[in-house]
């Protein structure tokens, strides 16, 4: 009987080989429509059918994601109205594997006639689709994974990995950076920690005794506020220290019963780690991990606290730290 690794084994092998096979295809072409497409000041326009469809509202959505205003239009709806909305400063990318798919076919000559560039990916270099090209990535493959060499499975697979080589390479053209790429993924976690702390610190409620607080009051404060720490200030409101629950409980194993009579000058730790608002979460992250801290302390130029940014806070936001 037929082993279902082995059957899943096949398939890859299968599509790894249409890739490698269509990867030493790459010629003076894709040259062309990178530079083509780093010239549209427009829109990228892809469209396909299908599964070719499917595959195209993919490379939209990436080349949207990695600086490359982008989006997927299906050619049935462009030949009803929708072709109204290319000017001749977009680029088009069309995607059929033989080339000739009739809906594609009607709008092509329209395509043109608004003189908009077309990228055509297609493995039909002799098809309707390949004549109308400004461009075209030619991405043949011997056969399908399906055994009946009929579903899209191969030539689906060397055309989604030809729009992410465009959308890789024009990412290193346009130099795009982590915080570029953040900026259109603002819920994700990546997107988040490009944002500054300002909206994620507490800023009420904080844990704060004078220099001068007894132990007792210290526990307290730290007890009440629940962060497991507390900061520490001078008579002019400036940060001068912090204690944390470690600190207390060293501090008792150092000066058993005598540490009830120890103020929060004598208790705290003066080389506290501090940050500023205007710090990108990131930073802040970075910061905590390196110092192994889970509050960081947010004050201004002369040293007055102004939050606290804690990591479950972070956390419980999605940020991956």
């Amino acid at each position: 009987s037929l082993k279902s690794q082995d059957l899943a084994k096949e398939v890859f092998s299968i599509e790894i080989e249409a890739i490698n096979q269509v990867k030493h295809l790459i010629d003076a072409n894709f040259d062309k429509a990178i530079e083509i497409l780093l010239k549209t000041t427009g829109k990228v326009v892809v469209t396909g059918m299908g599964k070719s469809g499917h595959i195209g509202a993919k490379i939209a959505a990436t080349l949207a994601s990695t600086g490359t205003p982008s989006f997927f239009v299906h050619p049935g709806e462009m030949g009803h109205g929708d072709l109204g909305m290319l000017t001749n400063n977009d680029t088009v990318i069309a995607l059929s594997y033989s080339g000739n798919t009739e809906e594609l076919r009607k709008i092509l000559a329209p395509i043109k006639q608004l003189g908009v560039k077309l990228i055509a990916i297609s493995g039909g270099k002799d098809s309707t689709l390949a004549r109308f090209a400004d461009i075209f990535l030619w991405t043949p493959i011997e056969k399908e994974a399906c055994p009946l060499d009929l579903a899209p499975t191969s030539s689906t697979t060397v055309a989604l990995v030809m729009g992410d080589a465009i959308a890789v390479t024009l990412m290193k053209h346009k130099n795009i950076q982590r915080q570029d790429f953040a900026k259109s993924h603002p819920l994700g976690s990546l997107g988040k920690s490009f944002i500054g702390i300002d909206s994620l610190m507490r800023k009420d409620k904080l844990p704060i005794v004078k220099t001068t607080t007894n132990f007792l009051g210290i526990l307290e404060e730290i007890n009440s506020k629940s962060l497991g720490f507390t900061t520490v200030i001078n008579n002019q409101n400036q940060l001068v220290g912090t204690i944390t629950d470690g600190d207390l409980r060293r501090a008792q194993l150092k000066f058993q019963t005598d540490i009830f009579n120890k103020t929060a000058e004598e208790l705290m730790n003066k080389q506290s780690k501090t940050g500023s608002r205007e710090m990108l979460a990131s930073q802040a992250a970075d910061l905590m991990k390196e110092y192994r801290i889970s509050n960081l302390v947010i004050v201004d130029k002369n040293n007055n606290i102004e939050g606290i940014l804690d990591l479950k806070d972070m956390l419980a936001e999605g940020f991956v730290i």
